[in-house]
């Protein structure tokens, strides 16, 4: 993705809607050279179109959220897509940044199946590789697009994966990863059952937030993989508790 491209995807991001004429100014492109740019956002579903506007939308759909810090996103995905090897089979919560990281695998060519309860990654990363993908069953949220709820937990038990890649909304420092949604995280924790490893994925900005719900202790992590602009006091905790930390170089 262009600069530019970042660029006009942080300031839609931030206003949430925008007109045409004022984002071209603020980019410093004419409005043809940006209602290009808009069409080809929208076709990979990071913001929407209205009739002389763009459009962030609804901050709870996951399609939506791929277009916040979506450079960084990009690249803690590509670094965590390291950590899978060739023929392997993942599972894959919701989520954007793991959104991310289901089409940098597809795009691999790595022949790896993708086990995930979001309906979203399934249709995101139809297009972009010769990827399988086997989709649990559950509770349909219709904004995150996400399975959620105990029929999520009893599809995961029937697998026994290496790896569990999952994000994170806040984070305690006592008591570890947390989220807002009761029901994802009942059905996450039904996959990080199965899964030997479990890694969150995370924007750095997540951990000065700390969430409503406990999502994982410390003792349930493996990894994080964030970047490089986590403060120092939550890094030094995670090398505390033995978690392995890789960043993504912000920059």
């Amino acid at each position: 993705m262009i600069k530019r491209h970042t660029k006009i995807l942080e300031i839609v991001g931030e206003a949430g809607r925008i007109d045409v004429n004022t984002l071209a100014a603020q980019v410093g492109v004419s409005t043809v050279t940006l209602r290009k740019d808009l069409d080809l956002l929208s076709e990979q579903k990071l913001l929407t179109r209205e009739h002389g506007y763009a459009v962030s939308g609804n901050v709870d759909d996951v399609g939506n959220r791929l277009s916040i810090r979506y450079e960084i996103k990009v690249k803690i995905a590509r670094e965590a897509a390291r950590m899978v090897s060739a023929g392997e089979t993942v599972m894959i919560e919701s989520g954007s940044t793991c959104a991310l990281l289901a089409r940098e695998l597809a795009r691999t060519g790595k022949d790896v199946c993708i086990i995930t309860n979001s309906a979203f990654i399934a249709g995101y990363i139809r297009d972009q590789g010769d990827v399988r993908v086997i989709l649990l069953g559950g509770e349909y949220q219709k904004e995150s697009q996400v399975m959620v709820g105990p029929l999520v937990r009893s599809c995961a038990a029937a697998f026994h994966v290496d790896k569990l890649f999952v994000g994170m909304d806040g984070f305690d420092r006592e008591y570890g990863f947390s989220t807002s949604d009761m029901m994802r995280t009942d059905a996450m924790k039904g996959m990080s059952a199965s899964a030997k490893k479990t890694i969150i994925l995370t924007e750095s900005g997540k951990f000065a937030h700390a969430g409503v719900i406990t999502q994982l202790s410390f003792d349930d992590v493996y990894a994080v993989v964030t970047d490089d602009g986590i403060d120092h006091a939550s890094l030094e905790i995670l090398k505390e508790q033995g978690i392995e930390v890789l960043l993504a170089k912000a920059d």
